[in-house]
């Protein structure tokens, strides 16, 4: 029997998952703000769509445009930047294996921020756990520092942290004003791409178009696919499945990233960038069980 739920949290994953080789590629031609920019415009187009078929978009929405203005910083701008740029820096695997630290941000910040989230003992534990996941694929105990892109690492750390925060706002400030998540998306990449039209730097913007395999990755597989329809996926999985279904979506990309990095790409991926990852991953799982 098909299973949609499956099917969903199985497409978003390799979606999600083989977005890090696709900034990669794309970063070998432009800088990463122009990456992100392509992918916002070409994220754009999908979700417009939809949103206008759902006859979602109001013109009375626009009374809460300081949200949809800081939800494209934190969820857009911000939050793409930082993974293109740690993408362009590290190995697209081990730059995917980071991105598993968003959740961790997640719940920090809602343990700070919201009244109803407590720091329980096993999700501290969770907490450490992960970060120390992090500091083992950061490379920082290595023999050959040398070898050892911090910048990335950073990069990532920001990225994760700052998409970890847009969920916190979105769930203070967005939520009880009951807007629809295709018409929040649009708004939101709507606003990231006003913001970008001012700060990018165009100069060799089409730089893109010399390698028809990168062009079509960061068109399809960062842009249409790996933005647009994969918002419109996430977000109809939380209608139809619940939070619950989502919450496991964030396992998988980080297992595909390496998968791709080390099988398919092969790039030179260690055993303790492996375990590292499976650190972050049970530190996940440490902060997940915890609403049980």
């Amino acid at each position: 029997m098909f299973n949609l739920s499956f099917f969903i949290v199985l497409a978003l994953g390799v979606i999600w998952g083989s977005n890090f080789i696709y900034m990669k590629m794309a970063a070998d031609y432009l800088d990463p703000m122009q990456v992100t920019f392509y992918r916002v415009v070409f994220g754009l187009f999908p979700v417009v769509i939809y949103a206008i078929y759902k006859k979602a978009l109001k013109l009375e929405d626009l009374k809460y445009s300081i949200h949809f203005f800081v939800m494209s910083l934190l969820a857009a701008v911000i939050y793409y930047y930082g993974f293109v740029k740690g993408s362009a820096l590290l190995l697209s695997g081990i730059a995917g294996a980071l991105s598993g630290l968003i959740p961790v941000f997640s719940f920090l910040l809602a343990a700070l921020f919201l009244k109803e989230e407590r720091i329980t003992k096993k999700a501290f534990l969770g907490v450490l756990i992960g970060f120390l996941g992090v500091v083992l694929i950061s490379g920082v105990f290595n023999e050959n520092l040398e070898n050892v892109n911090l910048e990335g690492t950073v990069a990532i750390i920001i990225g994760s942290l700052s998409v970890g925060a847009s969920f916190i706002y979105a769930k203070k400030f967005i939520m009880p004003l009951n807007l629809n998540p295709a018409a929040l998306t649009t708004y939101q990449l709507s606003y990231a791409l006003l913001l970008m039209l001012v700060i990018v730097d165009f100069e060799g913007i089409n730089n893109i178009w010399q390698d028809t395999h990168s062009a079509l990755g960061m068109v399809f597989g960062l842009g249409i696919f790996g933005t647009g329809i994969a918002y419109i996926m996430y977000y109809y999985a939380i209608k139809k499945f619940g939070a619950l279904l989502a919450s496991s979506i964030t396992y998988l990309p980080p297992v595909v990233a390496l998968i791709i990095g080390f099988f398919i790409v092969g790039e030179e991926i260690k055993i303790i960038d492996f375990i590292a990852t499976g650190l972050i991953f049970f530190g996940v799982f440490l902060i997940n069980k915890r609403k049980a």
